[in-house]
């Protein structure tokens, strides 16, 4: 199997080069032996003229947009789920550890917390493996058992044990999801909106997180509604589950595995019959004939592909170590200072968040992947800068309120529009497919890893150095990102996944 797979795919190569096409090639392809895939390969030659094939699809123009979007939807869920889970013990957790018996116990509450964490770090170790073994659909199934599971026993328990024990369930299927997310919409979505459907995801977690504080906010009078709040995750994990059924496989895992009949029937369900020829060419130019070889952990750390690897590791710290998560953390303190309730403080966030992601949606396949990362970390930096400025003495009580709960929703808007969306589709994009699953799986649990240790460092931190200097060194990781974007990410606005590879990747 792996040699006729093989010879497809030269052939599909052949089709799509600049080279010209003679009789010796056409010799080459087993005409003798009926195969459904190899007649359907030589339909793509041009047998005729001696013009190269690209010439005959210049002006096909760009595919239907709407096709692909019922997919995308669905596989939106899992991100959806990920902010839900994210922000289910926000509200929760004071009448959890009453019902439960580990009130005014700091450890198991940063535990019920921390847990899923530990989970999805496990989860994002394997997601590559997964979703290379089994495909995107079926990964994304995967992604759902445990969240349904988890959930069920995080409802239904009368100890930690068992909630704790649901939390870790339910954070490996979060870690399992959001990398899948990006390779599939990134490989299912045409090039020319592929921004735009990639910050679905981003919008999908923030739906997610603000759907949890509304669900959640009837917890602290209502005896036992945080069971309800669990119970209630299990629907759209349901949903992914069922209707990944009915979606189609990403066209480029089915293409790697050899399964070219297969390849062309999800294209055709994605972009229609008269794209199906150039996305067939398409797909070939960056096939090195290693399509099939299992991809080693060794081969991410060095080699061809260090380059990008290294970029999205990076991408992903930076992500962390701005403060985003410790802003969201040490918000509910100051709205309260302020006087404002922290369920309408959360709230509010949510809603500067879902608003600079669907400008963010809009604006990416505009301005590009750079710009908007670029500027996003510039107003993080500044954002951080009021936030030194407000835990200063230069300006009065209240005037230094108001600038920490304005620099709290900057911040948070300058993170929406660039530095949360871009960097998981950016680097579903600048991965080469052969090692992309693999790729962000790694990348994701760098996310993890940062994100832990910025979790449980950050209050010490803040006792030890105080807040001026901790958002001093915030700021400067903000600043530290814009240079590193502005000297090693490539813009990919508007190319083709395997135009970005065959710029980014040096042959071999």
């Amino acid at each position: 199997m792996r040699g006729r797979h093989t010879e497809l795919f030269s052939m599909y190569k052949r089709a799509s080069s600049k080279d010209h096409l003679n009789v010796f090639d056409r010799e080459e392809i087993p005409v003798h032996k009926p195969n459904v895939e190899c007649e359907t390969a030589l339909s793509y030659l041009n047998m005729n003229s001696g013009e190269p094939l690209s010439d005959e699809w210049k002006d096909i123009g760009n595919p239907s947009w709407k096709r692909p979007l019922p997919h995308i939807l669905v596989a939106t869920l899992s991100s959806f789920l990920f902010g839900y889970h994210l922000g289910v013990v926000n509200d929760t957790l004071e009448s959890i550890s009453l019902d439960l018996g580990f009130n005014g116990s700091t450890m198991a509450e940063g535990l019920v917390v921390s847990t899923c964490l530990g989970g999805a770090f496990i989860g994002s170790i394997f997601s590559g493996w997964i979703s290379d073994g089994l495909g995107r659909r079926r990964a994304f199934q995967l992604c759902a058992l445990p969240m349904i599971i988890g959930a069920s026993m995080s409802a239904t328990t009368s100890g930690l044990g068992g909630m704790l024990l649901g939390r870790f369930f339910v954070g490996t299927g979060m870690g399992l999801g959001p990398p899948v997310a990006a390779l599939y919409v990134s490989e299912v979505s045409p090039a020319f909106v592929r921004g735009t459907y990639g910050s679905f995801t981003q919008i999908a977690t923030c739906l997610g997180l603000m759907t949890a504080l509304l669900i959640g906010i009837p917890a602290k009078n209502v005896l036992g509604w945080w069971r309800v709040c669990f119970w209630v995750s299990a629907i759209p994990a349901t949903l992914l589950a069922f209707l990944m059924e009915f979606s189609t496989e990403s066209p480029h895992w089915l293409f790697k595995r050899g399964r070219i009949a297969q390849t062309e029937e999800q294209l055709e369900r994605l972009f229609g019959a008269s794209h199906v020829k150039s996305a067939m060419a398409e797909m070939s130019k960056s096939d090195r004939g290693d399509e099939v070889d299992v991809v080693k952990f060794s081969e991410l750390l060095h080699g061809r592909h260090f380059r990008v690897v290294f970029i999205g590791s990076v991408l992903f710290a930076f992500q962390q170590l701005s403060g985003i998560n410790a802003v969201f953390y040490f918000s509910s303190t100051v709205f309260r200072s302020a006087g404002v309730p922290s369920d309408i403080g959360n709230i509010c966030i949510g809603i500067v968040n879902i608003s600079g992601s669907v400008v963010a949606m809009i604006l990416m396949d505009r301005l590009g992947r750079k710009l908007l990362l670029v500027w996003s970390f510039l107003g993080m930096a500044m954002a951080m800068g009021f936030q030194v400025i407000a835990a200063s003495d230069i300006l009065s009580g209240s005037q230094n309120l108001y600038l920490s709960v304005g620099g709290i929703m900057m911040f948070v808007l300058s993170f929406s529009l660039g530095a949360g969306p871009v960097p998981s589709l950016l680097l579903s994009e600048i991965f080469p497919s052969r090692i992309r699953a693999k790729a962000m799986a790694f990348c994701m649990a760098v996310h993890w890893v940062i994100n832990f240790f910025v979790g449980l460092l950050f209050l010490r931190m803040l006792e030890l150095i105080g807040p001026q200097i901790l958002y001093t060194i915030f700021a400067t990781f903000c600043l530290m990102a814009v240079v590193f974007v502005k000297r090693n990410v490539v813009e990919t606005k508007g190319k083709s996944l395997q135009d970005i590879e065959i710029a980014l990747i040096p042959a071999v």
